[in-house]
């Protein structure tokens, strides 16, 4: 079976095609692989502004996703005819930049007749774990983290979430990239912070690690107002190295702990990292590390699925396909809807 993928949530306009393969006859659920996955990145149209635009990204995004689509089929050598679903993210987003991706995967839905699937972002994130060829097993913690959203979900089984912490001001992402531009390091932030903090030490200041009364929400809002009086403070020239990796050891050190209480809570054996975010050097190997220390697995996608991409919508929209799952040509997209929720 083969899925073609269509991401058009943020600035990323993108396209994949991923196969499932029964490969095991004990194992429920198939391999999934992906043919192609191909992202045309809007980072450097942005970077000029600091951040992104959302008009700027859905003029881009209608340039951009034909010849996308098309290249992802290409690269899959693969025809229309050889899809026999087509899965979109529809939700939460950008809602000109949905809308781009969701028309064009109608369109190609309505004049082929394949099966439409819509497809819910963080879900996307999510099933990116499942293109690392390692085996899953229920129940799951997942820990999403990107520039919109710092959550902590209880997967039960395929499409059952129980939301245990979500962020309550700025995601982590939102942190990481505020501080960069604080410090006058660019955009995005998070890969540049991510390659300094290797130079710096991280316990050259002792920024705050917020907690949200008794729960395991989380809260970077205070951290970065930290750094930015720490900055505008100093007398002397910064040394950014050490303050970007005390900066990212405060925002690693709190994902790390409240994912291991909630697994530690829910007595799960694997922990599934998700989101642009999950891409960060320091966050993996921390996560890993607490791992083995508690005897817990954990999975994380390599850097290219971790950001937004394609490949990780057709994962989903496989699993969704299967259930029955199948949207009309009247999917519509939503800015913002909770992860859990039915497509409508």
């Amino acid at each position: 079976m083969k899925i073609l993928g269509i991401e058009t949530s943020c600035d990323e306009t993108s396209a994949a095609v991923v196969e499932a393969i029964q490969t095991d006859e004990r194992s429920p659920n198939p391999t999934l692989k992906y043919l192609s996955n191909v992202v045309a990145s809007q980072t450097d149209l942005h970077r000029q502004f600091g951040g992104v635009v959302p008009e700027v990204a859905s003029r881009r995004h209608v340039e951009l996703i034909l010849p996308t689509i098309r290249r992802a089929l290409d690269d899959a050598k693969c025809t229309l005819e050889e899809i026999d679903c087509i899965g979109v993210i529809n939700r939460p987003g950008l809602i000109g930049a949905l809308i781009v991706g969701v028309a064009a995967a109608k369109s190609i839905a309505y004049a082929s007749g394949i099966p439409l699937v819509g497809v819910h972002h963080l879900e996307a994130h999510i099933y990116a774990n499942w293109l690392t060829g390692v085996e899953i097993e229920f129940p799951v913690v997942c820990l999403v983290v990107s520039g919109g959203h710092s959550d902590l979900f209880y997967m039960s089984d395929h499409g059952k979430y129980e939301i245990l912490a979500r962020t309550r001001d700025d995601a982590a992402g939102e942190a990481f990239d505020k501080c960069a531009r604080a410090m006058g390091l660019g955009y995005p932030g998070g890969p540049i912070i991510d390659k300094l903090a290797k130079e710096g030490n991280p316990h050259y200041v002792q920024f705050p690690r917020a907690k949200v009364d008794e729960t395991l929400d989380f809260s970077f809002s205070g951290l970065k107002t930290a750094v930015i009086r720490y900055l505008d403070g100093l007398s002397v020239e910064p040394h950014i190295p050490n303050i970007a990796a005390s900066f990212q050891e405060a925002i690693v050190d709190v994902l790390v702990d409240h994912t291991f209480r909630a697994a530690q809570d829910k007595g799960v054996k694997q922990v599934l990292v998700a989101g642009g975010v999950a891409a960060n050097s320091r966050l993996q190997s921390a996560m890993k590390s607490k791992g083995e220390e508690l005897g817990i697995k954990v999975i994380a996608p390599p850097p290219v699925l971790c950001t937004d991409n394609a490949a990780m919508a057709a994962a989903a929209a496989y699993f969704r396909y299967e259930a029955g799952d199948i949207a009309g040509l009247d999917l519509d997209c939503h800015a913002s809807q909770p992860l859990g929720s039915r497509v409508s």
